[in-house]
């Protein structure tokens, strides 16, 4: 692979940018920068932004495959609909991987290695470790010990290679962390946005990243060790305040050289909120609001779940006046439907198609929308929906003529299938780089569908806790590790002590976003212009966490505790991150052949709409090769261009079935994972 051009000449052009601005002004020539110029405390918050956007790609389109988010767009929604595994998919966390990080973290080990600064060259080892070993769960083998190092046709190597590779990593950035720097070496804090340069929590992190990695070997009876990961474990993060994140910001309309989205917000949101595409699944919105079959709704619901306003009134001066919330319903592609039956949100996408759901508008004034509805039943359904929402219509033969009144939120489309889309509320936010409205400012990052809607306080989406432009983006939490220990000690046969940290993580969880949540209500993020209170940004109800951690969508006690309880319950904290889809391809989705553990994700099935048969070439759910496993490889940058090196380790990486091949650490033993590669 030819070495990238770095990261900073394109970085430098961005000296407005008052949040970064001080380390970009210490170069020997800043009209001239170089490799060699570039000061190596100015390149880690560079470094951890943009890991951070890579990231952010990988943990939405990945959340796409393990149910969290449905989407409209096309190349993803064969992720999240008809597992029609798309090469589209594959490009976007390589490129921006290797252009914008991987070359810069060689030569940040190299310039702090001739400094003496051994704290910086821990950082460049953190970031290998993070970086390799997301392309090895993405893409199973690729370059490693040939990438960057200047060879454009680099061979690559085996998942086995890469992950022995990134711990030995971490292993080093442990004891280089605990070194004492050269004289005259910069200090850490000099240029680190996550943690301030506090050593504590960089060597807290590396033993959290071990436990996490450690884990996924849980299929390897020869290289599992529980006590290993628990010994990583009580040296990873112990409380929330040893989380390791990337603060997200909207201080600037500054965008990013590579791909042009906003330099300063939260990674996850350049990917899952900055367009009207995403959607929360049916999936994820039944475990926060019908866990265990309790019927308990859960506190974090309506802060992770968007909602719009319906029933708007307006006053005379076309202000919003009064209103209703309309918290989003999930998208569902996964359960059997019935393609004949009625319109309902049942079959919806059975009806109008995977990428059809859409996005709404908002009537400045009153607008009417004439729908022709040939089958009868559909069009008495349909009138009896406008009778239950108050609307005004008119009848003539097949066609249904309706009113939208000024300050309504619909759907701007004559096709009656699609005109109730507006229950499914998208995930969009808006950073002052985004939005178009010029006089949103910078604590309304709510979406509104027009300037004359943001004029009148009419919000289309109150978006997402993970995903808002200034969101944390969670590099590794205590929460994490909590249920990564819950885990452990259930494959232990230690039911009490796995207990105990279920009910820790989520408590961490709950405590983290109550935090955060009250973090945005004093910064003034709970209201808008119009001076309407925004409920999703303020904190949970107490009594509502309390009734919560006491009813039955909670294990009450060890008895009672499942692993599918433990795996649930992390799957709703992470969210938004690649270590959702781990885990299930770790406990093959909900096969339940894992141990005697069970269905671990019940519900998790393909849809009514699955077109994947060439890309998952399984028979029956147990099967491996029934699900979706790995990504294939760019097409370009590996198959094309590095075809001979790239088959010669794995004769099937361009097959259309590659997406079904387990990865290294997804088998269970060498033989089986060198196997699929013959």
């Amino acid at each position: 692979m030819k070495k990238s051009n770095y990261i900073f000449l394109g970085c430098l052009l961005v000296l407005g940018l008052t949040s970064c601005k001080k380390w970009l002004d210490v170069n020997t020539d800043k009209d001239n920068p170089n490799n060699q110029s570039v000061s190596i405390q100015n390149r880690v918050p560079w470094i951890e932004h943009f890991y951070q956007y890579t990231a952010g790609v990988t943990n939405y389109r990945t959340s796409c495959m393990a149910g969290v988010y449905y989407t409209n767009s096309t190349n993803p929604n064969t992720f999240s609909t008809t597992w029609a595994c798309t090469n589209a998919n594959s490009t976007t966390p390589y490129q921006t991987w290797f252009v914008e990080v991987s070359s810069n973290i060689v030569d940040l080990y190299n310039s702090a290695q001739a400094k003496g600064a051994y704290h910086y060259m821990a950082i460049a080892d953190v970031f290998h470790a993070l970086g390799y070993m997301e392309m090895l769960d993405l893409y199973g083998e690729m370059p490693y010990t040939q990438a960057g190092t200047g060879n454009p046709s680099p061979s690559p190597d085996d998942g086995k290679t890469i992950y022995y590779g990134c711990m030995s990593k971490l292993n080093e950035a442990i004891s280089l962390f605990s070194r004492t720097q050269e004289a005259g070496a910069p200090q850490l804090s000099a240029g680190d946005l996550w943690s301030g340069g506090d050593l504590t929590k960089w060597i807290k992190l590396c033993w959290g990243l071990k436990a996490r990695y450690m884990l996924k070997l849980s299929k390897k009876a020869d290289l599992y060790n529980a006590d290993s990961i628990l010994y990583c474990l009580s040296k990873g993060p112990q409380s929330n305040a040893d989380n390791t994140i990337g603060p997200g910001f909207n201080n600037s309309t500054v965008t990013d050289y590579l791909l042009g989205d906003p330099v300063v917000t939260n990674g996850n949101f350049d990917y899952a909120a900055y367009g009207s595409t995403n959607r929360i699944s049916q999936y994820y919105y039944n475990l926060l609001t019908n866990l265990r079959s309790s019927g308990v709704v859960d506190p974090r619901m309506p802060k992770i779940v968007p909602a719009s306003m319906a029933n708007v009134q307006l006053d005379g001066s076309g202000k919003v006046s009064t209103y209703t919330w309309n918290r989003s319903t999930g998208v569902d592609s996964y359960n059997p439907q019935n393609s004949s039956a009625p319109l309902s949100l049942a079959n919806r996408l059975v009806k109008g198609g995977p990428t059809s759901i859409a996005t709404a508008s908002y009537a400045a004034s009153n607008t009417n929308i004439k729908y022709t509805i040939a089958d009868a039943t559909d069009r008495a359904n349909f009138i009896a929906a406008q009778v239950a929402a108050g609307r005004t219509y008119t009848v003539s033969g097949n066609d249904v003529t309706v009113t939208y009144k000024a300050g309504s939120i619909y759907i701007n489309s004559t096709n009656y299938i699609q005109a109730g889309d507006t229950v499914y509320v998208n995930l969009r936010s808006s950073a002052l780089a985004t939005s178009g409205i010029a006089s949103q400012p910078a604590n309304d990052v709510n979406w509104y569908p027009s300037l004359a809607a943001y004029n009148a306080g009419v919000i289309g989406s109150t978006g997402s806790f993970q995903v808002r432009p200034v969101s944390d983006q969670e590099i590794l939490t205590y929460h994490e590790m909590c249920f990564i220990k819950a885990e452990v000690y259930m494959r232990k046969g230690d039911p009490a002590n796995a207990y105990t940290a279920y009910r820790a993580g989520i408590q961490a969880h709950l405590d983290m976003m109550q935090a955060k949540l009250a973090q945005w209500k004093a910064g003034g993020y709970n209201k808008n212009a119009a001076g309407v209170t925004i409920p999703d940004m303020e904190p949970m109800d107490q009594t509502a966490i309390n009734n919560y951690l006491t009813s039955s969508a909670v294990a009450q006690g060890a008895g009672l505790l499942t692993m599918s309880d433990i795996m649930l319950q992390k799957y709703i904290a992470m969210g938004c991150s690649i270590e959702n889809w781990n885990d299930m391809r770790r406990f093959n989705f909900s096969a339940g052949n894992v141990g005697s553990y069970g269905v671990i994700y019940p519900g998790y099935q393909r849809g009514p709409l699955f077109t994947g048969q060439a890309q998952l070439t399984g028979g029956s759910p147990t099967d491996p090769r029934y699900w979706m496993r790995r990504w294939a490889l760019p097409p370009v940058y590996e198959i094309q261009y590095n075809s001979i090196h790239t088959l010669a380790l794995n004769a099937h990486a361009a097959d259309p079935n590659i997406w079904s091949m387990p990865i290294w650490w997804d088998c269970a033993t060498d033989a089986e994972y060198y196997g699929y590669l013959k």
